[in-house]
């Protein structure tokens, strides 16, 4: 599965400056005024992955040649900069709210850093009123998409009649200032009204972007949130691998602001990954937490699902630690796992599909 992240915030908030860094090339103008990404840039981010080398490591121990390594990947979106009264289309606000209901997940970056070269829009930093104004753009905006909504008169349909009293419970919960995922927390009730495609209704990780020395020193006042200095990541991303180590040590961090938020939104998402290997790769695929067997097979092709009879299964240290798959089973290694059973992160798999 695909996992799209889109990167919200107030004009010069830093959003193009960060995506620039996870993209490790300048693929967003990132300049000194309001609106420079007026079309939302797209980049696809490999997901940090130290397991894929391992496993690659043991197919060229047994095979004598070292597979390519293919990594779950993130796909990220840039968009435009948002304004108070983008929910009524003032600035860029349609293009930036018709971009965010494609997303599984919003980043709002919050401008924390003091720089008087770069200007902000209302005059002052204040990443509290800031993320406020992005908050309350994106309920108004589901509040329109709600009024809009035809009461089903003479319908018997019992789902249509649950999912017209959720109708009215959001519309209650976004009067009082409440995003649509306080308001409507059963997972039931959620696909009822998934079709709406509420803006409100995402999960939203908030990134401070602080200057260099405030990395270790504050603490968001909101969660899930996590300090980035987008100026840091993007030297970051001109260095070797072996300087980059270097550089975070010296900054007191085990991880880039990278890892750090994929790892965030991985979990947020309830995601995990399971790894398959061989001479053609080394690959990792995304899947939800709690998926079952022939669903994973699924996600490397539609096929396996239908015609998935088993999975062979055994565990990253236990693979690697027998050196492959002959040894592995020799050992008793490896599981014979059916229909029901859970995919775990970092399950090494082989799938036996009937024709």
């Amino acid at each position: 599965m695909g996992l799209q992240i889109g990167i919200v915030g107030l004009p010069n908030a830093g959003k193009s400056t960060l995506f620039n860094a996870l993209l490790k090339k300048q693929v967003a103008e990132a300049a000194n005024y309001p609106f420079t990404t007026i079309e939302p840039n797209i980049g696809v981010v490999p997901v940090p992955d130290d397991r894929l080398a391992a496993l690659a490591k043991v197919v060229e121990a047994t095979e004598g040649k070292l597979p390519p390594l293919v990594p779950a990947v993130v796909e990220f979106v840039d968009i435009a900069g948002l304004v108070k009264g983008a929910s009524v289309g003032e600035g860029l606000g349609n293009k930036f709210l018709s971009h965010i209901r494609e997303t599984d997940l919003i980043v709002n970056v919050l401008r924390f850093f003091e720089d008087p070269s770069v200007v902000h829009v209302a005059g002052d930093v204040d990443a509290g009123r800031d993320r406020e104004i992005v908050e309350t753009e994106l309920v108004l905006a589901d509040l329109q998409t709600l009024t809009k909504q035809a009461e089903p008169r003479g319908v018997n349909d019992k789902k249509i009649q649950e999912r017209w009293v959720l109708i009215q419970k959001l519309i209650a919960g976004l009067n009082t200032g409440k995003p649509a995922r306080e308001v409507i927390t059963d997972s039931e009730e959620r696909i009822l009204v998934r079709d709406l495609q509420l803006l409100s209704m995402k999960p939203v990780l908030y990134v401070y972007n602080v200057s260099e020395n405030q990395l270790n020193s504050v603490k968001g006042d909101v969660q899930p949130s996590i300090m980035i200095c987008a100026k840091t990541e993007s030297e970051l991303a001109s260095m070797a691998v072996d300087e980059q180590v270097a550089y975070l040590k010296e900054l007191g961090l085990d991880a880039s602001g990278l890892d750090r938020l994929i790892a965030k939104a991985y979990e947020m998402l309830g995601l995990i990954s399971f790894l398959t290997c061989g001479i053609i790769e080394s690959r990792a695929w995304t899947i939800v937490k709690g998926t079952k067997g022939p669903q994973a097979a699924g996600v490397i092709h539609t096929d396996f699902e239908k015609k998935f009879i088993k999975a062979d299964v055994v565990s990253l240290t236990d693979f690697v630690g027998a050196g492959g798959w002959v040894k592995a089973r020799e050992q008793g290694k490896v599981r014979s796992e059916g229909k029901e059973y859970e995919m775990r992160d970092g399950d090494v798999v082989e799938f036996k599909i009937g024709s």
